[in-house]
């Protein structure tokens, strides 16, 4: 399939950031309906890695929203990269804390409800970025791993594309509008 100005359009940067809105639209769905459907409470580690997917998400919808340039897509890649490797790194965090004895895990902490309701912000942003020990527990699991194990997954591979985007993305700007 040919896009209007004759690049191939799943190497088009709009396509590119429709699709990575939609796959994050998809994972946070996935994530609500594992709360809403599932009855499984979001950890403070869970809450913000839901945080970086909708970053990421929104990165993607700004990009295919704006007319690419040179300058856009490298700008927008090093962001997506940003917003996947910190996605990585919480991700990474509620791992470790997984793999601890359950001697060394740290005290659980209340609801991320309650403690948005109740607790000072820079509080609520400290806990979700640290996790408390709810973040230890694992609820699900699915060949083997468990949720955080899989969006360290997406974010891993959202990392390498948006990393590699300008090396591989074709456009072909329109010199006369």
């Amino acid at each position: 399939m040919i896009h209007n100005d004759s690049t191939p359009i799943l190497r088009h940067p709009r396509t590119l950031g429709l699709i990575a809105f939609a796959v994050c639209t998809g994972l946070l769905g996935t994530a609500f309906y594992m709360e809403y459907v599932w009855y499984l409470e979001p950890c403070p580690l869970c809450m913000a890695q839901r945080v970086a997917f909708a970053l990421f998400g929104l990165i993607g919808l700004i990009a295919a929203l704006t007319p690419p340039t040179a300058a856009r897509v490298r700008a927008f890649a090093i962001a997506g990269t940003l917003a996947a490797g910190f996605g990585l790194y919480l991700a990474g965090r509620q791992l470790w804390l997984q793999s601890l004895p359950p001697d060394q895990v740290p005290d659980c902490a209340p609801g991320i409800y309650y403690m948005i309701d109740t607790f000072p912000f820079a509080e609520v942003v400290q806990t979700m970025l640290m996790g408390s020990g709810d973040c230890a527990e694992v609820q699900w699991r699915w060949l083997g791993l468990s949720i955080p194990g899989w969006t360290a997954v997406a974010f891993g591979i959202m990392a390498l594309l948006a990393a590699s985007t300008p090396f591989w993305v074709r456009y072909r700007p329109r010199l006369f509008r």
